[in-house]
């Protein structure tokens, strides 16, 4: 091939790596990112539908397969393993937990309400009974998950702290509760609830509206607390 040939062949590479070339490859990878996450969406959401529908957090993968309509290569086309699944349905349930506490807070004027519809948020898990039957797997499974996936429940667990913690220092911020100390109270809070939440659902007892009531004031007496130089050092 000679020279001038040469030059006219890179010439045409060049040209097939060219805007059309980049839009085709685009299409190519979008196409392959709304398949990828069409399955991941059908595998979380049948993973939680047969978790509510049967009370257990361990369904086979076969299960979950035959619910979602897809192939054993497409599910580990996207996770290493069922309890990965699971994390990720653990996420979801978060991500939904989180967004009904933000949206019971929002209703409400003033901090001190908003912490007080974070905490009857958090109670809801076990005094709906509805709730209380999809949450039971996930509450029991926690410390379970977390010993594999620390890093994931982590998450979970700043995710549902991030909305009090904002609450706890604007109280602060407006002397409703002057000595909280918002990072620490807001961890303190959610595994009083969380515990709370789990020893109801093991029970499989749901709450009193006067037990409610008394955890609630309870609560609220301890962030009301006036000045005490050991807890606020």
């Amino acid at each position: 091939m000679q020279n001038n040939d040469l030059a006219g062949y890179s010439s045409l590479k060049t040209a097939a790596n060219g805007p059309a070339v980049g839009l085709a490859v685009d299409r190519s990878i979008a196409k392959r990112r709304a398949t990828a996450q069409h399955e991941i969406d059908r595998l979380v959401s049948s993973a939680l539908d047969i978790i509510r529908r049967t009370g257990r957090l361990e369904p086979t993968v076969s299960e979950i397969l035959a619910e979602a309509g897809l192939s054993n290569q497409a599910f580990y086309r996207h996770f290493r393993s069922k309890h990965e699944l699971l994390v990720a349905v653990l996420d979801q349930g978060i991500h939904g937990l989180a967004a009904y506490l933000r949206s019971r807070m929002e209703l409400v004027e003033s901090p001190s309400e908003s912490i007080r519809e974070w905490i009857r948020g958090m109670a809801a898990q076990a005094t709906d009974p509805t709730g209380a039957k999809a949450t039971r797997p996930f509450v029991l499974a926690r410390g379970k998950l977390a010993e594999t996936f620390p890093a994931e429940v982590a998450r979970s667990a700043a995710q549902l702290t991030a909305p009090l913690r904002s609450a706890l220092e604007e109280a602060k911020r407006r002397g409703e509760m002057p000595e909280v100390l918002p990072e620490h109270d807001a961890e303190a809070l959610y595994l009083l609830m969380m515990g709370f939440v789990e020893a109801r659902l093991l029970e499989g007892r749901i709450p009193e509206s006067r037990e409610l009531l008394r955890l609630e004031s309870f609560i609220l007496a301890g962030l009301t607390r006036g000045a005490d130089s050991e807890l606020s050092s």
